[in-house]
């Protein structure tokens, strides 16, 4: 004897994903791709006499709010557009308490892996024959114009306002927080438009690869030194962002290599000062 087992109505359908707002994602990906893009021009032709953060604790302040608030309406904006979600954006907090030493670790390595590159590049230059002695102490001793392109070394040195400002809100919000939240802006942009190449984790670090170009490109006012070294840091922050689905570890490395480079700049040359 047999018993029929009753059979139930069939499960519903799984829902079909929601097509993209392909236009929106457009808007979205001209708006905030072309965020930094847009000044590579500018970055080609002008070198600036004076620092790029300004001379004094007020136009410093004013030129930190002014960034911000641009980029918040270029950001608004784009959002409007696309509606990207948290997930899309990689802002959710998603390592808890770690986060913080997660980025504190993420700076001090990064700064290891660029003083180990750029010693690597000098050892293949020297040994090419097309780096000499005499050019590195030339590029020494004339580093000071770079660094000065940034900060006012002179008001970092003398000017507590200036310095606690630069280390604190230029550093973690003008640059970690508005320049991550680029980065991640624009992944997102890429990972919708192009799912196929950028959807998995592989063609993601290629994304964060070519944004990082871009990046490195726009600060090429600072000389090609600063702009090699911005796109190296550019794509390890990308990679810590695509690795961790959080911008938040990388806001905070990048926040912390900034403020410690812009702290030791006043130490560093009064050293070298004495050097000499």
């Amino acid at each position: 004897m047999t018993t029929d087992i009753p059979v139930g109505p069939p499960p519903p359908p799984l829902p079909l994903p929601l097509p993209i707002n392909r236009r929106g994602w457009w808007i979205h990906f001209i708006l905030i791709g072309g965020y930094f893009a847009a000044a590579i021009p500018l970055a080609l032709v002008h070198q600036p006499q004076r620092s790029t953060l300004f001379s004094n604790t007020k136009t410093l302040l004013i030129a930190s709010i002014f960034e911000i608030v641009i980029f918040s309406i270029v950001f608004g904006l784009a959002w409007l557009a696309s509606r990207a979600s948290a997930d899309d954006l990689l802002l959710k907090w998603r390592q808890g308490w770690w986060t913080a030493p997660l980025g504190v670790a993420y700076s001090i390595a990064m700064r290891v892996a660029l003083g180990i590159i750029l010693l690597c590049v000098v050892a293949f230059l020297m040994a090419a024959k097309i780096l000499d002695r005499d050019t590195i102490s030339a590029f020494a001793t004339n580093t000071r114009t770079p660094v000065e392109r940034m900060v006012n070394v002179s008001a970092m040195q003398h000017d507590r306002t200036y310095f606690w400002l630069t280390i604190t809100v230029a550093s973690f919000v003008v640059a970690g927080l508005r320049e991550e939240l680029w980065r991640s802006g624009t992944l997102a942009a890429m990972r919708k438009l192009w799912p196929n190449q950028f959807g998995n984790r592989s063609g993601q670090i290629a994304a964060v690869a070519l944004i990082a170009i871009i990046f490195g490109l726009a600060h090429l006012s600072l000389g090609l030194v600063a702009a090699a070294m911005a796109t190296v840091l550019g794509l390890l922050l990308g990679i810590i962002m695509v690795v961790h689905e959080s911008i938040w570890p990388a806001v905070i490395a990048h926040g912390m290599f900034d403020a410690t480079t812009f702290a030791l700049i006043p130490i560093v040359l009064q050293q070298a000062q004495h050097l000499r």
